[in-house]
């Protein structure tokens, strides 16, 4: 093995900052603690009858006061556990924030922040007294730009994604509360994504077919992260995985996230994600939720009865059915869920009848019954959402010194996401069944489905530009159009006099049960944006984007649009951000966390679809083959050599960084020979073989801000492998390092990106382990996967 530049940073990389990649890294699980934890759940195991263990282990789908129940047993002062959406937010809940989304906190490229997100959840769901939270989402990854959940998630990019992921589930667990990580593995799609009906017959789910390599390089890369960081929960998917079920795959389950990640705590199912009793118990399943078979039968269970049944016709061991509620119990005790935590808020059952547009009465309950106070768990969170926020928007254009606003007396704001919703600001269930393109009027915020929040009040952003008017020293006017009918018709009569500015917001819809049908922007966007950029006068028309990620932008090179701004989905405090943003008072920081192709024929996956009527019944038809493999995203965008629009990792500031000096790559503990596969151990720890997790080089730049603004930089670090000793399909390259760095103008600093293991190796099917390949790596440093600044290079 050789390297280059080793001894000549050595002293440097004391004083270096330390990439926060390293942070994240160490184990999330305290093993005494853990042994203590497992002790106390073996005690209590030991005073359960068999209905009594089956019974935490099945879900209460009657009792609506959380998203999931496991039920009490008073007889040995078991509380019971209560189970809530989402990864954003409690979703039936009043007095409760609405976070940024899991897409929104991704473009951040920041673990600090994701990690204060993960930690102000945490002391929500807490405070309401909920055990668990349904999150985080890293699953879908986004192999399908148009995927109707990916915004819940962090990033197309298993390495940006799996970082986001630990962070989040430090944070959460740090406040006392489970994670749930999910969804567990190959849930790229909603269409067809769980058993349905298909003109009257009831026809299987779609299933994903994954290569081995490709399941562990991609899909299970993240999981891994969460695995590592203690994630003490983890939900299996409502796809068929390679033609079985998700929850009741062994390979997936047992062998890989069990054996192979160490993972010791709990599977539980998603909602009606079940499919056998046995069956899914032997092969790793631990919960069934909600509970039922399926959402018409409410009086049966795959678990409940079923597995004491199961028990004891010796289907399922006694030995496992102990291991099962195990894994339940222990990450109860771990956190300390049994000492003084919080009753569940009574108030969350009402929120969740009104969300319904049940009355009470429906359930027995007097209408006039006095409404139980909701319990106030937002703390000082709203401004926390408005950084985060802020911190989460990518300017992706820039040109005419447009932004920041430099004082402008007359503000034009087009569109219809301008606006306060015309629906309200709680939207039943998060929307989850709105039209495709979502309401009508009004800022979007968040998705649909699980994923979204019930909001207790939004700023839109036509609401912070009044406020900011209103409190500027000079005399400025807001004037508006947002009805984009009116916008796309150039109907602007209203408009007086002429703008120094012209804002244009859009939006896109997303959510849970239905995928994305268009790559551009909702509401007619593009004829609303040439409309204004053709009326504005001073030539100066900002576009500001709220989108569940990937959006063409077939107007991005009209010279009259001069700035645009990928805003995603940032919460509650929307409006706020963006106006941070646009008038200076936070320096733009995002970085894209997926690629904007020029045409939507760019990109390779696409949304699998049967519509052959003959072949829509024929669950054998419903086969979605990842047939591209490792090639998602930027890694297709390389391979093809196709030009995007704006590349994975693309960010503007308001200032300028530059990458000084050189690329300095150092062994770590003056290693001199490495093996080809990680040393063996005895049992693999959370995460997998610790092995994998060992730093082998330090590679260290030093950034600098040559602007005149304060700014915080993203270098990036893209590793590419040998290429005479990898196997086919292994990309260009990937990213393997990152860090933000905050700087003030002239400031300089050193960031060093760890390199373990498992960021060198690549998935040996034959060998069913982590290769660490021969010859010579490429070390690619710059601001995004397309400008890079530097090279470097190690031989192993």
């Amino acid at each position: 093995m050789h390297w280059t530049g080793a001894a000549a940073v050595i002293s440097a990389l004391l004083q270096a900052s330390c990439a926060s990649r390293d942070v994240f890294s160490d184990p999330g699980i305290n093993v005494d603690k853990w042994h203590s934890a497992t002790r106390k759940a073996n005690a209590l195991i030991t005073q359960l009858n068999i209905t009594e263990k089956a019974g935490l282990l099945t879900g209460n789908l009657l009792n609506l006061t959380c998203g999931g129940i496991i039920n009490a047993i008073p007889r040995v002062d078991f509380p019971g556990l209560c189970l809530q959406d989402g990864p954003a937010g409690i979703r039936t809940a009043d007095l409760a924030s609405v976070f940024t989304a899991g897409i929104s906190i991704g473009a951040t490229w920041d673990p600090e922040l994701i990690y204060e997100r993960g930690r102000a959840l945490g002391e929500e769901f807490r405070g309401k007294g909920a055990h668990v939270i349904l999150g985080p989402a890293t699953g879908p990854l986004g192999r399908i730009p148009l995927g109707g959940r990916n915004w819940e998630g962090f990033s197309v990019d298993p390495y940006l994604a799996g970082i986001a992921t630990s962070a989040t589930v430090r944070g959460i667990q740090d406040s006392g509360v489970q994670a749930c990580t999910k969804h567990y593995v190959g849930n790229e799609q909603e269409t067809q994504r769980t058993l349905g009906l298909a003109k009257g017959v009831s026809v299987d789910a779609i299933s994903s077919n994954i290569d081995d390599r490709t399941l562990h390089e991609l899909y299970i890369w993240p999981f891994a992260d969460a695995v590592r960081a203690g994630t003490l929960s983890i939900m299996c998917s409502y796809n068929r995985l390679n033609s079985t079920y998700a929850c009741e795959d062994d390979h997936t389950l047992n062998g890989i996230l069990k054996e192979e990640l160490g993972f010791k705590g709990y599977v539980m199912s998603d909602w009606f994600a079940t499919h056998s009793g046995a069956k899914a118990a032997n092969a790793g399943l631990d919960m069934n939720m909600p509970g039922p078979v399926d959402q018409y039968n409410f009086t049966n269970s795959y678990f409940g009865p079923n597995l004491v049944r199961a028990v004891q016709s010796g289907n399922v061991s006694a030995e496992r059915l102990d291991d099962m509620v195990r894994r339940v119990l222990t990450p109860y005790f771990y956190l300390g869920q049994d000492k003084d935590y919080p009753t569940i808020d009574p108030s969350g059952l009402f929120v969740t009848l009104a969300a319904l547009s049940y009355s009470p009465s429906a359930f027995s309950i007097p209408d006039d019954t006095p409404l139980p106070p909701a319990r106030d768990v937002r703390a000082d969170h709203a401004a926390l959402i408005r950084n985060h926020g802020a911190a989460g928007t990518v300017l992706l254009k820039n040109t005419k010194h447009t932004l920041p606003l430099k004082a402008p007396r007359t503000i034009a704001v087009f569109g219809n996401d301008a606006a306060d919703l015309s629906r309200g600001s709680a939207v039943p269930l998060g929307a989850a069944y709105a039209p495709p393109q979502g309401v009508p009027m009004g800022v979007q915020v968040m998705g649909g489905g699980a994923g979204s929040g019930r909001l207790s009040y939004v700023v839109s952003p036509l609401e912070a530009l009044r406020a900011r008017a209103a409190s500027s020293n000079h005399s400025m006017s807001i004037q508006y159009v947002t009805d984009n009918s009116v916008v796309a018709n150039a109907d602007f009569s209203g408009i007086y006099p002429f703008p120094d500015v012209c804002l244009v917001f859009l939006k896109t819809y997303a959510a849970e049960t239905i995928d994305r049908t268009s790559f551009e922007a909702d509401w007619n966007s593009t004829a609303v944006v040439n409309s204004v950029a053709s009326y504005c006068p001073s030539r100066k028309t900002v576009v500001v984007t709220h989108s569940a990620g990937i959006n063409t932008m077939p107007w991005a090179d009209n010279p009259n649009v001069t700035a645009i701004l990928a805003a995603h989905y940032p919460g509650q405090e929307a409006g706020n951000s963006i106006v941070d943003i646009l008038f200076g008072d936070v320096n733009p920081s995002g970085h894209l966390p997926y690629t904007i192709a020029r045409n939507e024929t760019d990109y390779n996956t696409e949304v699998f679809n049967v519509t052959d009527p003959a072949q829509v019944t024929d669950a054998a038809a419903w086969q979605s083959d990842f047939t591209e493999g490792l090639l998602i995203d930027y890694r297709h965008f390389d391979a093809n050599a196709i030009t995007p629009l704006y590349e994975f990792g693309f960010g503007l500031s308001y200032t300028i960084f530059e990458l000084t000096g050189k690329v300095n790559v150092r062994p770590v503990h003056g290693q001199r020979t490495i093996s080809v596969f990680p040393p063996k151990v005895k049992e693999n720890s959370p995460g997998g073989n610790p092995n994998l997790w060992k730093t082998l080089f330090a590679v260290t730049v030093k950034v600098r801000n040559t602007g005149d603004v304060a700014g915080s930089a993203v270098p990036q670090l893209y590793l590419s492998q040998p290429r005479s000793t990898v196997p086919a399909g292994t990309p260009m390259k990937v990213l393997r390092g990152f860090d933000k760095v905050y700087l003030k103008a002239g400031e300089e600093r050193n960031v060093s990106f760890p390199l373990m293991r498992r960021d060198m190796s690549f998935w040996d099917v034959g060998a069913s382990d982590w290769r660490l390949p021969r010859g010579e790596y490429i070390v690619r440093v710059g601001f995004s996967s397309r400008d890079i600044r530097m090279e470097g290079t190690i031989r192993v």
